[in-house]
């Protein structure tokens, strides 16, 4: 690969360790390093999630993220607590606003609450090169919010993704260069470890005799994209340390889909009520597509037994010739097979994802439905009124239902307690 031509720039990719554990952590005067703390979803629950883990409780208890709170040792050095979502989101906002002292908000792009990409080849005549750049923002951050980074410093923003996760997250700055790929990329096995790569696309990959990067990167080019098309492309291209992508752009082209998934709060016996839960996880997917003016002709429901039932449960998809993004065109397929793989179990997990996406500037008229049109557009009015009165301006008869749990969740913020 000739990377002559490719980009070379000085971006960086800053995350801040275990934030909402580390936030809670200063919160209570801990040290966030050196405290043993859980961020519980609901500590009235021993089956609540753990939403974060402190570095200390992963490293000397073996806890993480979605381990339960029944699984956390009585140990009285552990503390745990309740998610303060407010504070975190203002806390993110703070720290965004600090990076602002080095380059101009174009350079900024904010990935998610905890990471976010800088680019700062225009900040070096004032701060100096790359790694002092970032010597300098971990030390802002250590001082005034007490709170720990790594950052990972690369020519374009999937390599200072990389370098991030694979090196920075464990000595605290590091840097990558194309050089690097080949001796510190190309040896990464399993395949997920590396971003972008799932475990159900490693499963595929290793089918087809791939198990470390450096087997992508060398795999023909014309076979990853005649198994995976344009995202066979980006696999191969991603492999070799190649991203053109511009800061703000998303490192993978294009929405893949739109999904959403939920542990349910008790064990659903009754198969009406995990219809209800389903019915108001279709209006939520559907609502994340017509928000982005998208919709699919793909859609998958996967439904997880509880463990009273030894877990297990079913992933299904099914295509089909009109794309929608309709609520109740997504709840009648997702029934459909529902019905078809559904086995007399308690439900504890529900999911509904919406792929296959395409822009949502065209409909198919037929005959067998003529108020298809009204049905789209009442979904945009119902979704204008609740972006402008909240989520819980308008709801469906479900949710005020025993099995319903939207209303419940219209008092979160970001899923979890403010």
């Amino acid at each position: 690969m000739d990377y002559r031509s490719m980009p070379k720039k000085s971006i960086m990719c800053i995350d801040i360790k275990s934030f909402y554990a580390s936030c809670s952590a200063v919160m209570l005067g801990l040290d966030p390093l050196e405290c043993h703390l859980a961020v519980v979803g609901n500590l009235e629950r021993s089956g609540s999630v753990v939403l974060a883990a402190s570095p200390r409780l992963k490293k000397d208890f073996g806890i993480k993220t979605g381990s339960r709170m029944f699984e956390i040792p009585d140990d009285p050095r552990i503390i745990l607590t309740e998610p303060k979502m407010a504070v975190y989101l203002r806390m993110s906002t703070e720290i965004t606003r600090l990076f602002h002292r080095y380059v101009p908000k174009e350079s900024i792009h904010v990935y998610s609450v905890d990471e976010s990409f800088l680019q700062v080849d225009g900040a070096m005549p004032l701060w100096g090169d790359a790694r002092e750049i970032a010597e300098k923002i971990r030390n802002d951050i250590e001082r005034e919010f007490q709170l720990p980074c790594a950052i990972g410093i690369g020519p374009n923003m999937l390599l200072a993704k990389l370098c991030l996760d694979l090196e920075a997250k464990k000595t605290g700055i590091a840097e990558w260069s194309y050089e690097d790929v080949k001796t510190k990329l190309w040896p990464v096995s399993p395949l997920n470890e590396m971003w972008g790569i799932g475990k159900r696309l490693q499963k595929t990959l290793n089918g087809m005799g791939i198990f470390t990067v450096g087997q992508l990167a060398n795999y023909p080019l014309h076979l990853l994209e005649e198994k995976f098309g344009i995202m066979g492309n980006q696999l191969y291209h991603h492999a070799w340390g190649i991203d053109l992508s511009e800061i703000g752009a998303p490192i993978m082209e294009g929405q893949v889909s739109f999904g959403k998934s939920q542990i349910l709060l008790r064990d659903y016996k009754e198969e009406e009520e995990v219809k209800h839960v389903m019915l108001e996880i279709c209006e939520e997917v559907g609502r994340r597509a017509r928000s982005s003016r998208k919709a699919g002709r793909t859609v998958s429901l996967g439904i997880g037994y509880s463990r009273e039932e030894f877990g297990g449960g079913f992933h299904r998809s099914r295509s089909i010739d009109e794309p929608t993004n309709i609520t109740m065109d997504l709840y009648e397929i997702c029934l459909e097979l529902f019905r078809e793989n559904y086995v007399s179990k308690t439900v504890r997990s529900i999911s509904v994802t919406l792929s296959n996406i395409v822009d949502d500037n065209e409909m198919q008229l037929t005959l067998f439905d003529s108020s298809r049109w009204k049905k789209r557009d009442l979904a945009y009015t119902v979704d204008r009124i609740r972006n402008k009165y909240g989520s819980k301006a308008l709801l469906r008869a479900v949710s005020y239902t025993a099995a319903g749990t939207a209303v419940y969740r219209s008092k979160l913020l970001g899923g979890h307690k403010s």
